[in-house]
């Protein structure tokens, strides 16, 4: 996979997996936030004030986490005001890069030939994983954040004060319920996904693959009786849940081996994911086509043939058969 070392990038170094065999995801480094006014936020530095044209988000269309940031910049109509370059599905020797290709969309600020060029830029010495999503301050010439679940905090609600969409996707009544859900969920379901995947030893994927179908029986459970995750409030948690279902049967359920059962074998989820892919806001933000190449081309020690499935065939535009579905479908 590859990682920066003091400021350098290296293709020879993998660090994901642990002794045992099992996936440890490292935190993200930067963590500064966006705010009305500037000031510091959870984490961080301040200094980061909400202006129109002052922020570009670095992602990959492949990526759920990345794909959470492009949901969240078309859920408050944030398109004018924050800039938007997408990466190579491919993930190689230099990692993410901006090689052309169809969806491609180029760095317009340094011209950058890889995603590990803005962290160098950024923070000369830097040691640790080149990720996405990056969102990126012009002003200052440095990364923001490159962790997802503050990103879409920020877009939320920072920018309502310079003409982002009304949307309140993580409202403070509901902002401790919605944590939960997100810890839950990251942990058996987001995260669980490539804990099974990326296992190597029988041990690590057994316990990961039973957390992932644990997790999507809860879930079934609760969608069935209810519309979203926090009842009839949409809200952030659903977002979050939506970038790694609709990549279930096309790519982790085959290349993850978490081939227990389909989410078409789950009707309230699959559903469920149908009503969210309806929203006005999704499409623009979903390429297939990226997401099935990127996996099954760059995991080589998964895939080593780098041969892309044809299917399955997924039609996600099939009305919705929930008794509670969303309002739009």
């Amino acid at each position: 996979m590859g990682m920066m070392v003091e400021g350098r990038w290296r293709s020879d170094v993998d660090r994901l997996v642990d002794a045992s065999g099992a996936l440890q995801r490292p935190s993200s480094v930067f963590r500064n936030w966006v705010t009305v006014d500037g000031a510091p936020g959870p984490t961080g530095e301040g200094g980061f004030k909400a202006e129109s044209g002052r922020y570009h988000l670095y992602v990959a269309r492949a990526c759920p986490w990345a794909h959470r940031a492009t949901l969240f910049r078309e859920l408050k109509g944030l398109q004018e005001h924050i800039g938007l370059s997408v990466t190579h599905w491919l993930m190689g020797d230099d990692g993410w890069t901006f090689d052309p290709a169809p969806g491609v969309i180029q760095d317009p600020l340094h011209g950058a030939e890889a995603l590990w060029q803005l962290y160098a830029r950024s923070e000369s010495a830097y040691s640790g994983r080149v990720t996405v999503p990056v969102l990126w301050d012009r002003q200052t010439s440095r990364i923001v954040s490159n962790e997802s679940a503050d990103i879409i905090r920020m877009f939320n609600s920072a920018f309502d004060v310079v003409g982002a969409l009304d949307g309140d996707y993580a409202p403070t009544a509901l902002v401790a319920e919605i944590d939960g859900l997100n810890e839950r969920i990251y942990a058996g379901l987001n995260n669980g996904v490539y804990r099974a995947g990326f296992a190597r030893s029988q041990e690590a994927y057994d316990v990961a693959v039973a957390e992932v179908f644990e997790t999507l029986d809860w879930l079934e459970h609760l969608l069935s009786r209810q519309m979203f995750l926090c009842g009839d409030r949409l809200t952030e948690a659903d977002w979050r849940l939506f970038t790694t279902l609709l990549r279930f049967d096309s790519v982790y359920h085959g290349h993850f081996k978490c081939n227990v059962r389909l989410l078409v074998d789950y009707p309230a989820l699959w559903s469920y994911t149908r009503e969210l892919y309806a929203h006005p806001a999704v499409a623009p933000t979903v390429d297939l086509d990226h997401i099935k190449r990127h996996y099954y081309c760059s995991h080589r020690h998964i895939n080593p043939t780098g041969v892309v499935p044809a299917g399955p065939e997924i039609d996600f535009t099939v009305a919705p058969d929930r008794e509670h579905a969303a309002a739009w479908t």
